[in-house]
């Protein structure tokens, strides 16, 4: 079922909500993405679980018309969703940007029992200036987004077992956006020390990471208190959308652990 929420800011949050079971997956996309990105999940966990796909501002079936792009907002953005779904127990689950929001959105969501993180917040101590944010990031971007997407993004983004339709199908979406729009959304990720956030964190993280990147584990323990991670091989930034048989088999792993754990 279609719906949607209100974020502080009075932008119109979209999300969809659909299986059954007393705990709440709420699914939280990355950069450009949107709650499709999420369909496979949904397919298999929607017998036990009650499954919450969102858009985030600027992002899918949301408002975009935000005067001003923030860490605060998003997280508000995950907040206004939660609140109306009237969920006692929740499980955030934040790909690549929006791990971050997700950290911080636990601190305000109460019900939340549990973060899990999917190819992000790999190193909490892995922080940029402003200045290394635009040369690294956003210069590109700004001079030729369609070159930066075909062409530079793919050596990050995508692995050599990445599926071809999976590589175009995101790179078509991503190119639906200007430059100018893709680096405001972007931005607030790269404005915010999260570690702070990080070290008030009590509930539960986990993360699916892909092992295109190394996940730096004793960093995140300075911070998080109960952090732990699987490796999917194989797989890009995009590990639900490039392999999902093997993500729901270690997420339905990760869920039945933290299920023991409440109990």
């Amino acid at each position: 079922m279609e719906k949607y929420a209100h974020s502080s800011d009075g932008q119109n949050i979209h999300y969809k909500e659909s299986g059954q079971g007393n705990s709440s997956l709420l699914f939280v996309h990355g950069w450009l993405g949107n709650a499709e990105w999420w369909n496979g999940q949904q397919e298999y966990f929607r017998e036990k679980y009650h499954i919450v796909q969102m858009d985030l501002a600027g992002h899918g079936k949301s408002d975009t018309s935000r005067k001003e792009w923030s860490s605060r907002l998003y997280t508000d953005d995950i907040k206004a969703v939660a609140d109306q779904i009237d969920s006692q127990e929740i499980i955030l689950i934040g790909h690549s940007m929006s791990g971050a929001y997700v950290l911080e959105a636990s601190l305000k969501i109460p019900e939340v029992k549990a973060l899990i993180l999917v190819d992000t917040v790999k190193d909490l101590d892995e922080t940029f200036t402003d200045e290394q944010a635009e040369q690294l990031l956003f210069v590109h971007y700004h001079n030729d987004f369609k070159n930066a997407v075909e062409n530079i993004l793919p050596q990050y983004l995508f692995a050599e077992k990445t599926p071809s339709d999976v590589r175009q199908t995101l790179q078509n979406e991503f190119l639906r956006n200007t430059s100018e729009k893709a680096v405001e959304l972007l931005r607030p990720l790269y404005k915010t020390d999260f570690r702070e956030a990080a070290s008030n964190v009590q509930v539960p993280v986990r993360a699916i990471n892909s092992d295109n990147s190394p996940t730096h584990i004793e960093n995140n323990r300075k911070y998080l208190k109960d952090y732990d991670y699987v490796e999917i091989a194989g797989t890009g930034h995009y590990p639900m959308l490039e392999n999902p048989e093997e993500f729901n088999r270690i997420l339905n792993d990760i869920l039945k652990e933290l299920e023991g754990k409440h109990r």
